[in-house]
This record gives structure tokens, C-alpha cells and sequence, in this order.
């Protein structure tokens, strides 16, 4: 079975490993590769919380896209680092969410962001977010 991270209080906390495909030819961290590793934290964190994003999309009811991202990179990552990327909901609205994300190796913060993502439906127009889910998530928020 995968390894999903776990939640300390509201945050979620994913480990993660940087192997040589996610690094340039200087054996750094390729910067579009920090949010192929939030992307799966955040995902994870929604998967541990029970929601079904597969099953909604299956079901048609929508699906989650980054709406809005903002990112700043302050050390470099490299091969073979043992990471640990920290997610926290900051935001819930009708049709959106707001995750902050960090991601460190040991206490060192490498990359930290702000994305929105927002629910739409098969067909790419907002949807309110299930009211169960925007229960979940405001608890997280409050934590």
C-alpha cells in the first residue's frame, strides 16, 4: 500500500524523495517538479480526509483544478533528499479551497505555495463543492 502521509493536528504531512528524474543535469531539483510533489501531498491529504475524487468524477459530479497558484523557492532540493512536503487548508468557499503548502527537508523550508483549487463540473464551470466535503475541509480549517 502506498504511503498517504498522515495528519499532525490539521496538517498533513507527506514524505517524499527526490530521485533522479526529478532533477536538471546539476543534480538540483527541477523547479516545475515542487508541485508534482504538492500536487500528490494534496491529494493524499483529500484521500486520508474521505474524499473521492475518483469516484466523484466517475459519478460526474466534478473534479478539483488548480485555480490559482502562487510559489516561491528559497533553497534548492537535491538528488536523494528525503523531503516532507506540510499541508494546511487555509480557505473554504462555495467552490474553492485555499491549501498552503511547504515543502522542507529537515526544519529547512525549500518551497512554500498557495493554491486554490476550485470544483467544476464535467464540463469546466464551477460547482459548489459537496456539502460534506466543505464540512470536512472548515474543520481543518478551524484546527
Amino acid at each position: 500500500m502506498p504511503l498517504s502521509g498522515r495528519f499532525v493536528g490539521a496538517e498533513h504531512r507527506f514524505p517524499c524523495r527526490v530521485y533522479f528524474e526529478d532533477t536538471d543535469a546539476g543534480g538540483v531539483v527541477y523547479h516545475a517538479n515542487y508541485l508534482r510533489f504538492m500536487e500528490r501531498a494534496r491529494t493524499d491529504m483529500l484521500r486520508l480526509v474521505g474524499i473521492g475524487q475518483r469516484d466523484a468524477m466517475a459519478a460526474g459530479e466534478g473534479v478539483y483544478v488548480v485555480a490559482d497558484l502562487s510559489i516561491r523557492y528559497r533553497k534548492p532540493a537535491r538528488l536523494d533528499d528525503a523531503l516532507l512536503v506540510v499541508s494546511r487548508m487555509t480557505a473554504v468557499r462555495a467552490a474553492s479551497c485555499v491549501v498552503h503548502q511547504t515543502v522542507m527537508r529537515d526544519t529547512d523550508v525549500l518551497t512554500e505555495g498557495e493554491i486554490t483549487v476550485a470544483f467544476l463540473t464535467p464540463d469546466g464551470r464551477p460547482r459548489r463543492q459537496p456539502p460534506a466535503w466543505v464540512e470536512t475541509f472548515s474543520k481543518l480549517v478551524e484546527s
